[in-house]
């Protein structure tokens, strides 16, 4: 399968509608944001760990007004767009620096390397997973009670906030395809093996929905066989995708989408979304000017993120990838305003983030 036809993105027909200054801020369309999941939204979660998914060093955050903050990218994330798109004038905080009044307009908890399973990405170092991040939720909520100072006052403003829960990926990557670390791909075969991770997902996003979530934008996973660090792990020349990782995607995200239905039939207080990023990020590339796709915009190290001080790419609006495994800022804009307002009729499921905020 080549990489120029189904690694990224779809045709972009929004292409400019974001530019880095270019959002009107009103009233936010919900009082909150919460954001969990892993590197592709982590924004400083996992700057004091003992870990090496960290990123808070140059050249990340070269296009991002403060410099290196922890994000994954060179600028901004998917999710820093989507809160803008809602209308925050500031972005979510990472749990690990919120505090004061910032707390009631939403947290990220996201962390690089974590999963669904507390195990996955134990092989990086210290991580957040996605059962910790609930935990830290929890003393959110606390906060936000205490502040609030009545708990049915707390209770409502909980039930209006949009949750984004973007994970997966690394239960993969970190995880099931790497057999010297985690015996998973001998005990499973995929099947089995996204059976399991749905189960699990499925317990949190309920406890998620007992602490008074009702809004959910449930994340699918991108094709992980198309990243420079799959391409270059397997020996492919850069002209093909690891195909078993990418059916791997495929399996979860089908039953990700079948979850969303069950937990809508189940669960009538509360609404549920699937944001198809297979959809969202494949096809022709080239005619939104993306010319790079099998390799990142920075030097990398053996962990594939980029190297310390290191120069990387002038012309990043080509690229696809800014190190070994996450998206440009470019990519980033294009899926997120997709995510947010559908452009197609495969983007997001059963409406887009625009309609489950009006909910």
């Amino acid at each position: 399968m080549a990489c120029k036809t189904i690694i990224w993105l779809g045709v972009i027909v929004l292409w400019g509608v974001l530019d880095k200054q270019g959002f009107v801020h009103g009233e936010p369309q919900v009082p909150c944001f919460f954001i969990f999941g892993d590197s592709l939204s982590d924004n400083g979660n996992n700057n004091n760990l003992l870990t090496s998914a960290k990123v808070n060093y140059q050249p990340y955050g070269i296009d991002f007004l403060t410099g290196p903050t922890g994000r994954f990218t060179n600028g901004r994330t998917g999710v820093d767009i989507i809160a803008e798109l809602l209308g925050f004038n500031n972005l979510i905080p990472p749990f690990a620096t919120a505090d004061g009044l910032d707390i009631l307009k939403g947290v990220n908890y996201a962390s690089g390397g974590s999963g669904i399973r507390d195990e996955t990405g134990q092989n990086l170092g210290a991580h957040i997973s996605l059962g910790l991040q609930l935990i830290h939720h929890k003393v959110t909520i606390s906060r936000i009670t205490k502040t609030l100072r009545r708990n049915d006052i707390a209770e409502e403003h909980l039930n209006k906030c949009l949750y984004y829960v973007g994970i997966g990926s690394n239960d993969y990557v970190n995880n099931y395809f790497m057999p010297q670390f985690y015996p998973t791909s001998r005990l499973f075969s995929l099947q089995q093996y996204a059976g399991v991770l749905i189960d699990q997902y499925s317990l949190k996003l309920r406890a998620l929905h007992q602490l008074g979530a009702r809004k959910f934008a449930l994340v699918g996973l991108g094709l992980i066989g198309c990243t420079p660090n799959a391409l270059f792990s397997n020996g492919r020349n850069g002209t093909s995708c690891v195909e078993e990782m990418n059916s791997a995607v495929q399996i979860f995200n089908d039953k990700l989408k079948s979850l969303v239905d069950q937990l809508n039939n189940e669960l009538s207080d509360a609404k549920f979304i699937y944001v198809n990023t297979t959809a969202l990020l494949s096809g022709d590339l080239t005619s939104a000017g993306f010319k790079v796709f099998n390799v990142g915009c920075c030097p990398v190290g053996k962990n594939g993120l980029c190297i310390p001080s290191q120069t990387p790419c002038q012309n990043r609006t080509e690229y696809i990838f800014w190190d070994s495994f996450h998206p440009t800022e470019p990519v980033n804009k294009i899926a997120a305003t997709r995510s947010y307002k559908a452009s197609g009729p495969f983007d997001t499921y059963p409406i887009d983030i625009s309609g489950l905020v009006q909910q």
